[in-house]
């Protein structure tokens, strides 16, 4: 869904970390097809392998919604690129481009919780080097029929892995990341950069800085770079019992229940509005909103009583 008045876009997460009920894809199917009809630019899904809360696997998942919807782009925000083997990773998203027909957008980054991303086979030591070889070696697989690749962690010559994606010269790929160099690293090889939901307004405000510094000293054309941002949001006229939920969420889903109210845009229709513009008027092109509970109620009040308010950045 793209507003009328200006070059704002947005995006909706679709239904995945279950708090509170069991797993529904009754709901899941209903909220993709229903986001469709009403014009949402992008589905989302993120990536949680470890936790406490139900939470469905983003490729897998993508998968299911690339088959029951039709023109809506499916992204990932965002795969933690050093828990994956470049290969695999590289033939999974492959497929999935092939069977949206070429809807994919990859979220990527290097995460924030390495304590735990020893279990899942990401490396110790170097992980800044691994994340970037591992780009490098999925940019190869994806642009060349004989890929060819000399680095610390792969070397190989002359693979094939077919079918090429559909997206040319490759899926648009957004980072994640919050720490400069990130930040830096994104613009350098990104066609976007998202900031996470775990970040408040101001920090966002922040980042935007950096990368827009950063577009300009690359000499990038900003139109073809988009500065997004995931914002977990709870419209309801009862304030105390809309951040209740949000706080029982976040405790669940991140371990940390306080981060909620920092993050978190919550309150009446008007409270929102406000915040939703603040967030745009920070830097951000696309918001992608993240409800987490009463989704389909969350889905039309955020397309007909939110939306049709919210107006470009006045400091663009």
């Amino acid at each position: 869904m793209t507003n009328t008045k200006s070059k704002i876009s947005f995006g909706i997460s679709v239904p995945q970390i279950f708090t509170e009920d069991q797993i529904d894809l009754s709901l899941v199917r209903s909220f993709a097809t229903q986001a469709e009809a009403l014009g949402y630019e992008s589905l989302w899904v993120q990536e949680k392998i470890i936790g406490e809360a139900d939470s469905l696997e983003p490729i897998n998942l993508l998968s299911y919604l690339s088959a029951i919807t039709k023109d809506i782009r499916l992204g990932i925000a965002v795969i933690i690129a050093t828990t994956r083997n470049p290969f695999i990773l590289a033939k999974e998203l492959g497929t999935l481009d092939n069977l949206s027909g070429g809807r994919l957008i990859l979220g990527y980054a290097l995460g924030g919780r390495p304590d735990t991303y020893s279990l899942l086979g990401a490396p110790g030591e170097k992980r800044v080097r691994h994340f970037n070889e591992c780009l490098s070696v999925l940019e190869k697989l994806w642009t060349q029929k004989k890929a060819s690749f000399q680095g610390e962690f792969w070397n190989f010559e002359n693979v094939s892995m077919l079918p090429l994606p559909i997206q040319k010269p490759r899926p648009p790929i957004w980072f994640g990341g919050r720490h400069e160099a990130a930040l830096k690293r994104s613009v350098r090889r990104g066609n976007g950069w998202m900031g996470a939901g775990s970040t408040s307004t101001s920090q966002f405000r922040d980042h935007c800085r950096v990368v827009k510094l950063q577009l300009k000293r690359l000499g990038r054309d900003e139109s073809e770079f988009t500065i997004s941002k995931r914002v977990y949001v709870a419209v309801d006229d009862d304030e105390d019992r809309a951040l209740k939920r949000l706080t029982d969420w976040f405790g669940s889903h991140y371990g940390n229940p306080d981060l909620a109210e920092r993050v978190s845009v919550w309150g009446s229709v008007e409270k929102c509005i406000l915040g939703m513009q603040e967030i745009l008027d920070s830097g951000a092109e696309m918001l992608m909103f993240n409800p987490v509970f009463d989704h389909m109620e969350h889905l039309e009040i955020l397309t007909y009583d939110i939306i049709p308010n919210l107006k470009p950045s006045r400091h663009s």
